[in-house]
């Protein structure tokens, strides 16, 4: 079974090379991710192991995610962010 990372290192890992991803997911974590169930959290966590070109494609709408627990994921924190 996959491990919950602590907080600070979840914050940590939001920190991306591109500003479009910073503004979406520093935000989110400050504001929704306590609320989050475990599995979430581990959804969550696989989401910031991707690099971030797909992520982008998939927060700008170019692309859709393959994965639909990702993809999900993606649709909630756009929802709860808006930027």
């Amino acid at each position: 079974m996959e491990q919950l990372y602590p907080k600070p290192r979840i914050k940590w890992a939001c920190r991306r090379g591109m500003l479009e991803l910073d503004v979406l997911l520093e935000p989110f974590v400050d504001e929704a991710y306590d609320q989050l169930s475990d599995a979430d959290k581990l959804v969550f966590q696989r989401l910031l192991e991707v690099e971030d070109p797909d992520l982008f494609a998939w927060f700008m709408g170019h692309e859709k995610c393959p994965h639909p627990d990702l993809e999900n994921m993606v649709k909630f924190i756009l929802d709860r962010v808006r930027v």
